[in-house]
């Protein structure tokens, strides 16, 4: 054996060479080799690492943008388009891959391209190919379609509808005479599905069921003006506040006034019920509580802490926690215990009147503020802490959240007059609905949390469908949660 063609051998064994590196020198060659661990009398490249954009044609596209409120309106317009398109790309996988999709709705959204499977997604063209059998036992030998049984179903799969937010109102009332004043609320809607409006000196009910309008009451003889309105959780009676400071409790089915409330030195402009407790918030910067049932034995519970008049109350749905807003700048929070301010939030730069707290998630509050706000802000009333804040770019003038999904609506004076719908906590806008020609003060819901109704200076009442009445999904249903279940 040749003295030469034995070293090389012994450096090959030992790893200190390749053996096709030069014989003239012992540095690595500039030839591309194959890898380390495989030696061969044939060079035979890798491929492993290839990123070739030319498999079955399928390049690479971008992800599609998720909605803005600039491009919102170029949702409706593009989303056919784009589940046509998610259909036939699972439709080639089926066909070309094997993939064995059966519905489009275990596809993620982001998985809106035609994707390779996981063990074939760094090249179609490499040597190793993983075994696949074909199940063609479920496919019917008779069968004229063109495409396999697995196909077959994920055309026959329903797509998910597109809810669509009309932007028109579905019914228009005239309201003459309701007050353009930020401060006061003057509409609600009851359990029983009955609307109640303040206009000037009276105070008329309107039935959702019938259409029929009735006029509660008049204050016209006592010299006093209308200033709020709110029903109480059975939808049987409805609180007045007047201008003079007085609360008057009325008796809807008898149109019966059962009794006058006093203790306020100024307007009464915000109420909220808990149970038989009435809050009452004045101009006098004072909130007062009340029983209806015994007035006269069980005496009032002021709560003092505000330093300008009270323009927002809100109780929790587990009825222990109070929410009040102010034209002081300043949302305070109060539990049935204390008559001093438990948490208190000074982060809105102008007054507090819209006020709403989350049914689906425990201790979760929205507060919006005024023309020198204009943010609506998300506080853990639970921890105290600020969560979320979104710029409107108008005066925030009430918020709503849906029953049945975690949405929300507010609606808006200076400068736009507009009302927006809310996903949360993303805070995408999902609609903006536009008619009202003066500032959007007032805002109700229905019973069935599906329409909203609000109300403007420009003496109409506009209702509209903005939330779906099916729950979401998504949603999470946890046993820890003590407000979800009977115990």
């Amino acid at each position: 054996m040749d003295p030469e063609y034995e070293k090389r051998l012994l450096r090959q064994q030992n790893g200190q060479v390749s053996p096709y590196a030069s014989p003239l020198s012992l540095s690595p060659s500039p030839v591309a080799s194959p890898s380390k661990d495989k030696y061969g009398d044939r060079f035979i490249p890798s491929r492993a690492g290839a990123s070739w954009h030319i498999n079955f044609n399928m390049s690479k596209e971008s992800p599609i943008p998720s909605p803005t409120p600039s491009t919102k309106s170029k949702e409706q317009t593009t989303s056919d388009n784009v589940k046509d398109g998610l259909a036939y790309s699972c439709l080639l996988r089926n066909e070309l891959l094997s993939a064995g999709i059966e519905d489009l709705k275990d596809q993620q959204p982001d998985e809106r391209r035609i994707l390779v499977p996981k063990e074939s997604k760094k090249n179609l063209f490499r040597y190793h190919v993983p075994r696949r059998s074909l199940d063609f036992s479920d496919s019917s030998p008779y069968s004229l379609s063109p495409v396999g049984s697995k196909s077959q179903k994920l055309l026959r799969s329903p797509r998910k509808a597109v809810r669509k937010i009309s932007k028109i109102p579905f019914k228009v009332l005239d309201a003459p005479e309701l007050q353009d004043d930020f401060y006061l609320n003057l509409v609600d809607w009851s359990s029983q599905n009955v609307l109640s409006v303040g206009l000037g000196t009276c105070v008329y009910l309107w039935s959702a069921c019938t259409s029929q309008v009735t006029r509660l009451c008049d204050l016209c003889n006592d010299g006093d003006t209308v200033t709020s309105v709110s029903w109480s959780e059975r939808g049987h009676l409805v609180a007045v506040g007047t201008h003079k400071g007085y609360v008057q409790i009325w008796d809807v089915a008898a149109t019966k006034k059962l009794n006058t409330l006093e203790g306020h030195s100024a307007r009464v402009g915000a109420l909220a019920w808990n149970t038989d407790v009435l809050s009452s918030g004045s101009r006098d910067r004072l909130i007062l509580q009340r029983d209806i049932r015994t007035p006269s034995l069980v005496p009032e519970r002021k709560l003092s802490g505000h330093r300008q008049e009270v323009c927002g109350l809100k109780w929790s749905p587990d009825h222990q926690h109070l929410a009040s807003g102010g034209n002081d700048n300043k949302l305070y929070v109060w539990n049935m215990n204390s008559t001093s301010p438990v948490q208190t939030y000074n982060e809105h730069l102008a007054a507090v009147k819209a006020i709403a707290w989350s049914p689906h998630q425990h201790g979760l509050l929205a507060s919006g503020g005024g023309t020198a706000d204009r943010c609506i802000r998300f506080w853990n009333t639970l921890t105290g802490q600020p969560l979320q804040c979104v710029d409107t770019g108008s005066q925030v003038c009430n918020l709503a959240w849906s029953k049945h999904s975690n949405e929300l609506v507010s609606t808006h004076g200076y400068s736009q007059n507009q009302i927006l719908v809310w996903k949360y906590p993303s805070l995408v806008q999902i609609a903006k609905l536009t008619g009202h020609t003066y500032r959007v003060l007032y805002l109700a819901m229905s019973p069935d949390g599906e329409a909203i109704v609000t109300g403007a200076g420009d003496e109409t009442l506009r209702f509209w469908n903005v939330f779906s009445k099916t729950r979401s999904t998504k949603e999470s249903k946890s046993v820890l949660n003590l407000f979800t279940r009977i115990r």
